[in-house]
């Protein structure tokens, strides 16, 4: 009979890497593996301490900006996309790179394009700064995309016609929030155009789906990623609307055990850029104090898969 507490833990699913993040991590892995260290990656290539120390580890060096890398070695874009001046400037220096941009987030700039050539005034939904906003604003030229990052902003909004507008959004954002959004910009502009299809990507819809299917059952949730990551952020958000106490950590280091004084049922869940091994990490400390019993909760089964550029996939 074990003297340790029971504890039922509800681990979701899907959880943690996306199709994405897979892709731009192999990205790195495979720039390293063909062309030697160091690899240079403009951006953390996905917001994951871990992640990036891993690859740091390998070869790669991270830098924020293009001037900060030499010519005479590659250069990896980070999965969240980046304005197009960036690879002009490294066309313009003959560098060789490499865009890890997520295909999800490259169709949101195709759409964004799209609009502006058609002569639409275009919104994007997103939260300033983040560098996927940064990108998909910079496919344009300035001025022509105006952010909204709350209910008000869209109340606020003044476009030249309100008959011609359309807007975008993040990939990565809180699925019931921006449906908020989008209804109050629908309900002053009835013609606004929208996506062909959702630009909330696959896997953060699934994740929040998850976390909502577990969160109302769980007295604790745990998600895993680091606080830079806006889709691991959401889960959080999403799990605490849905009644949870949710705690966002890093990793099992970051677990205060005082957080389930008296718990009896912990949800736990990922970010699309937090590894597996982490998840495995945090259970493996609960079971130091409890009699862990696991149920995956399943809401979704994913089967996506992207392509590696062309430069890398023989290699």
């Amino acid at each position: 009979m074990s003297s340790r507490p029971p504890l039922t833990v509800l681990l979701a699913s899907p959880r943690g890497f996306c199709a994405g993040v897979d892709r731009a991590i192999q990205i790195v892995e495979r720039a390293i593996e063909t062309y030697g260290a160091p690899v240079y990656v403009r951006h953390e290539i996905v917001h994951n301490r871990h992640v990036v120390d891993r690859l740091k580890a390998l070869g790669a060096v991270f830098v924020e900006e293009l001037d900060q890398c030499p010519e005479d070695r590659p250069v990896v874009f980070s999965a969240h996309g980046v304005p197009k001046s960036v690879p002009a400037a490294a066309k313009a220096r003959r560098m060789l790179y490499l865009d890890a941009t997520c295909p999800l987030v490259s169709k949101v700039h195709v759409e964004a394009q799209r609009h502006y050539d058609a002569g639409r005034e275009i919104v994007l939904i997103g939260h300033a700064g983040h560098p996927e906003v940064v990108g998909t604003m910079g496919q344009l030229p300035d001025g022509a995309v105006a952010l909204i990052e709350t209910v008000e902003d869209a109340r606020a909004f003044q476009p030249k016609d309100a008959a011609n507008v359309a807007f975008v959004t993040q990939t990565t954002l809180s699925v019931d929030d921006t449906a908020e959004i989008v209804e109050a910009l629908r309900t002053r502009f009835p013609a606004i155009a929208a996506p062909h299809k959702e630009d909330i990507c696959y896997a953060t819809t699934n994740r929040q789906e998850a976390v909502k299917a577990i969160a109302g059952r769980a007295d604790v949730l745990l998600v895993l990623g680091s606080a830079n990551s806006s889709n691991s952020v959401r889960l959080a958000e999403v799990g605490k609307r849905a009644g949870a106490a949710a705690y966002l950590i890093d990793d099992a280091g970051g677990l205060d055990f005082a957080w389930l004084d008296g718990a009896r049922t912990v949800g736990v869940t990922a970010g699309a850029s937090a590894p597996e091994v982490l998840v495995q990490g945090l259970l493996d400390r609960l079971a130091e104090r409890f009699d862990v019993t696991l149920e995956e909760a399943e809401v979704a089964r994913e089967t996506v898969t992207f392509k590696l550029p062309r430069a890398l996939a023989g290699a």
